[in-house]
């Protein structure tokens, strides 16, 4: 087995991934994975990097039935990563078949589609994610038109999962990538940050609905 390195970890996903969305969505999944793994009193860099390579092969391989992500399971376990990893990254997927036991496999999951609505939230707020509440994400669950491709109802299963309540869930997750929000596009409108915004304009790309919320899992 080999030892984990973020550096291979991020060389690897800018090899497979050249979407922006996706990179960033890649990385704001690390970030709460990292986290969850600090409050959890877990390894932060087995739980970072599973979180961080989890759609690994997406943008190559999209279509569920046949692709994503048998690929990336494919792909990390060619190249020595702990098996560990390697089925946290096949059980973040409901067709996979793989159940999810451990905390880190339901951390995942309770991540993933969380991490991607936060983020349309802050595509369409001035401030970003900045000054962000679960109450103002509550709001945006509610509207069905808002990031349609996000299932609500994986958003509450990933919570449960986890057994704390959703909305201290949104929270924790809005504190986690709050540090990287210049770097995971989440700096809003501002006079200062929309010098740094992402090209596609406010909303980013597909409405702020990144190319994991809701389709890759």
């Amino acid at each position: 087995m080999l030892p984990l390195s973020r550096p291979e970890a991020l060389s690897l996903l800018r090899e497979w991934v050249v979407s922006e969305s996706l990179r960033r969505h890649m990385l704001a999944v690390e970030a709460a994975m990292r986290a969850y793994a600090q409050r959890f009193d877990e390894d932060q860099e087995l739980w970072g990097q599973t979180g961080l390579l989890h759609d690994l092969d997406y943008e190559r391989y999209p279509d569920l039935a046949t692709g994503h992500p048998r690929h990336a399971v494919a792909e990390l376990r060619r190249l020595g990563y702990p098996e560990v990893l390697v089925r946290g990254v096949a059980s973040h997927a409901d067709f996979m078949g793989v159940p999810r036991e451990s905390s880190m496999e339901l951390t995942l999951f309770a991540v993933d589609e969380l991490c991607g609505f936060i983020s349309a939230c802050a595509y369409v707020r001035p401030a970003g994610i900045a000054g962000m509440t679960p109450k103002s994400v509550n709001k945006k669950v509610k509207q069905p038109s808002f990031a349609a491709a996000i299932s609500r109802e994986d958003l509450r299963r990933g919570a449960e999962g986890l057994r704390i309540g959703l909305d201290e869930h949104v929270a924790f997750v809005i504190c986690a990538l709050q540090p990287s929000a210049h770097e995971l596009g989440l700096e809003g409108r501002g006079s200062d940050a929309q010098a740094t915004r992402p090209a596609g304009g406010a909303a980013g790309p597909s409405a702020g609905a990144t190319p994991s919320a809701g389709e890759a899992t």
